[in-house]
């Protein structure tokens, strides 16, 4: 068995649960814990009290956490969903936006890099998207998810460059999925532009980006194929 432990935050979602499943398979992790909000263990990501007691609750887990992945992400709700214009704009909307989207993910690298291994290879991920890309944008729309995702590229590199004075050897890092059949990608099942992967599909795809990065890339957002997402 392997000589680390991989959390996966978000697990009981479409995303979350397939790389969850594949990483227990994988003989480099000795276990892997899921997280969510139902769990025996809860983690909110709107909650921070909630993301601060399960981290500290596997505080000394061993073998130490050598990979944590946040698979969660807002894209529409029942009554509200991205914009297509300026006159959609809606600040609670937006605000819901952001607190799962960027601060939650914020709020889990807080407190769960610090019980990561402090010396060893370290990866932290969480799920961006290209749509969050400014210098991609050639569309619009989509303003309060954009953004959103666009803050949390911000604080990936953020981080990124503080944790490498911690330790030389993590790398945190963005992972764009591609469009996966998710119920965040339902809505839109009508859009030809975009090739469909399963949930298994992607989580392969980005396991593989992730086995193959370097330090020197930390900070930096990837999509499941490997390329380079432009800031």
């Amino acid at each position: 068995m392997g000589e680390s432990s991989a959390v996966i935050i978000g697990a009981r979602g479409g995303i979350g649960a397939a790389l969850a499943d594949i990483l227990e398979h994988d003989p480099n992790y000795a276990q892997v814990i899921r997280l969510h909000r139902e769990g025996a263990q809860p983690l909110d990501l709107l909650d921070e009290a909630s993301i601060a007691s399960a981290a500290a609750n596997l505080s000394g887990t061993n073998p130490p956490i050598s990979l944590v992945i946040v698979a969660t992400g807002l894209l529409h709700s029942n009554s509200k969903g991205p914009e297509k214009s300026l006159r959609e704009l809606d600040p609670d909307w937006m605000i819901e936006n952001f607190r799962i989207n960027t601060v939650g993910p914020a709020l889990v690298a807080k407190h769960f890099l610090p019980i990561m291994a402090k010396q060893d290879p370290i990866c932290f991920a969480a799920l961006s998207a290209r749509v969050g890309s400014i210098s991609d944008n050639r569309l619009g729309g989509w303003h309060s998810y954009r953004a959103s995702k666009s803050a949390l590229n911000m604080l990936i590199r953020n981080i990124a460059i503080e944790w490498q004075r911690k330790n030389p050897q993590s790398v945190i890092v963005g992972l764009h999925p591609g469009t996966v059949e998710t119920p965040l990608s339902a809505p839109f099942k009508g859009n030809p532009a975009h090739e469909r992967f399963t949930p298994a599909r992607a989580a392969v795809d980005m396991l593989n980006v992730l086995r193959g990065l370097k330090p020197e890339q930390s900070g930096q957002i990837f999509a499941y194929d490997g390329s380079l997402v432009a800031p």
